[in-house]
């Protein structure tokens, strides 16, 4: 019963799996689509001329995917969404989730440094932004996120806490005990 509730052992292939894994995908590319759509013009993204820079797409690339498949794990997994209003069911601990609690996040971080050095042309005001997002991503976190997991999976989430960092990854990723 723990391991089907953490998300630890396979769901049972159903209709409402595909559906929360659409449901979640749909949330998470209007998510992406926002920040996409907003950021660039806010940040001074334009092309550089560097070849140089283009290694970063690299990072970036994988760190947008990190996301993505988070995503995916919220809706088949955890038969919930990233966004807080229809969260997921089960506490979702596979794939990046047993290296790090916030892959999501690590990942979209990631993704955006990445594109910054491709795109160049920081500023003082875009630090600032970046720092106060990174921040407030944090307390986010540590204020919200966190205190409502405990609350709803209880010792379950607690152990993964004491297994799982919260920001940097783990090397091997952490299997619950059966």
């Amino acid at each position: 019963m723990a391991g089907e509730q953490s998300g630890t052992s396979r769901p049972a292939v159903d209709g409402s799996c595909w559906l929360s894994a659409a449901a979640s995908l749909v949330v998470g590319a209007a998510f992406f689509a926002l920040w996409f759509w907003l950021l660039p013009a806010w940040l001074g993204f334009h092309a550089e001329t560097e070849r140089w820079r283009w290694l970063a797409a690299v990072p970036s690339v994988m760190g947008f995917a990190v996301a993505l498949r988070c995503v995916w794990d919220f809706g088949w997994t955890g038969r919930g969404t990233p966004a807080p209003v229809a969260p997921p069911k089960r506490l979702v601990v596979v794939g990046f989730y047993r290296h790090v609690r916030n892959p999501m996040y690590v990942g979209f971080a990631a993704g955006w440094i990445g594109l910054w050095v491709v795109f160049g042309h920081t500023s003082r005001a875009a630090i600032i932004i970046a720092a106060t997002v990174a921040v407030g991503v944090h307390l986010f976190v540590v204020f919200f996120e966190e205190p409502v997991l405990r609350k709803k999976f209880g010792p379950e989430y607690e152990e993964y806490c004491r297994n799982v960092r919260r920001w940097r990854p783990r090397l091997r990723g952490w299997n619950k005990p059966e």
